[in-house]
């Protein structure tokens, strides 16, 4: 029994990590390209 709730915490801990890890993979590419476009297209700062 205390092999399997190892397993389920295990599990859970591997999905909350990884849906973290995900989050920034996406995220931080699209911020930069996002601040790139307004650089380009509206002569904002990159820093704003």
């Amino acid at each position: 029994m205390k092999q399997i709730f190892s397993y389920l915490i295990f599990g859970i801990m591997a999905i909350m990590g990884g849906g973290t890890s995900l989050f920034l993979v996406i995220s931080l590419p699209a911020v930069i390209i996002w601040k790139i476009y307004r650089k380009i297209r509206y002569g904002y700062k990159i820093t704003d």
